[in-house]
């Protein structure tokens, strides 16, 4: 606790007060929206977009529906469920305005534009009534909310009876050596390459020790229960480096 009875949370490795998190959250996502589509690509050596085409497999979306991508920023996800779902909708949610901007112009030129809305706004306090969305989504951005059990709570009011939630994250490698080997690339590699890339080290730096404070793959699939989502699931993605949660609505 710091300042009285002011909450704390973790930024990275450091500890912030609950109400400076998301600003700062903001800064290092306005730093490197220009950058972040070719700095997927080159930290996961493209793998990242295995990953969301598994979501994609297991989501399995269906004509009409409308989809809720929270944390969306440039728009991977919801580009990839509209490609495979004719006649539906998706709202892309960010907090970071600069995300949404990239992903308007790659909505522009993939002449997508009608099927998609973008706005600005918290994972922790959706600007949505309840029973929205058919399907929401959130891809690695999850880990960078203030209060995880907030959106979660969020995630599933907004949700439709039958609605369902997948969620995609960077996870823990269940074989020690193989994490610790993921670990010296990931504080050694990642943050120098934001540096090459982007020209801001820093940013990289959080985004690898925020990966480290996630929760492991079975304390987050009870944190999606407790939120009241129900028939949890998670699958592994590349051993664990990543992990796909999905549970439902109703």
């Amino acid at each position: 606790m710091t300042g009285g009875d002011q909450k704390t949370t973790h930024f990275g490795f450091r500890n912030v007060a609950e109400g400076d998190k998301a600003g700062l959250v903001h800064d290092v996502f306005s730093s490197v929206a220009s950058k972040y589509d070719v700095m997927n690509d080159l930290m996961s050596a493209g793998v990242h977009r295995l990953w969301k085409d598994a979501m994609m497999d297991w989501l399995a979306p269906r004509p009409g529906q409308r989809l809720l991508d929270v944390a969306g920023g440039t728009g991977d996800v919801a580009f990839r469920f509209l490609a495979r779902a004719p006649g539906a909708t998706a709202t892309v949610l960010d907090l970071t305005e600069p995300m949404l901007i990239e992903g308007r112009k790659r909505a522009d030129a993939a002449r997508l534009a009608d099927r998609l809305d973008w706005i600005v706004g918290d994972a922790m306090a959706l600007p949505f009534p309840d029973n929205s969305f058919d399907v929401y989504t959130i891809s690695f951005g999850i880990r960078n909310v203030t209060r995880i059990a907030d959106a979660l709570d969020e995630a599933h009011r907004v949700l439709r009876p039958g609605g369902r939630l997948m969620v995609l994250e960077f996870s823990h490698i269940p074989n020690d050596l193989m994490q610790k080997a993921y670990d010296a690339y990931s504080f050694n590699v990642i943050p120098a390459l934001g540096q090459i890339v982007t020209g801001d080290r820093d940013s990289y730096q959080y985004l690898v020790e925020s990966i480290r404070k996630f929760p492991d793959q079975e304390t987050f699939a009870s944190m999606i229960r407790e939120a009241g989502f129900e028939q949890v699931r998670y699958r592994n993605l590349t051993m664990g480096v990543a992990a796909l949660h999905s549970g439902w609505k109703l």
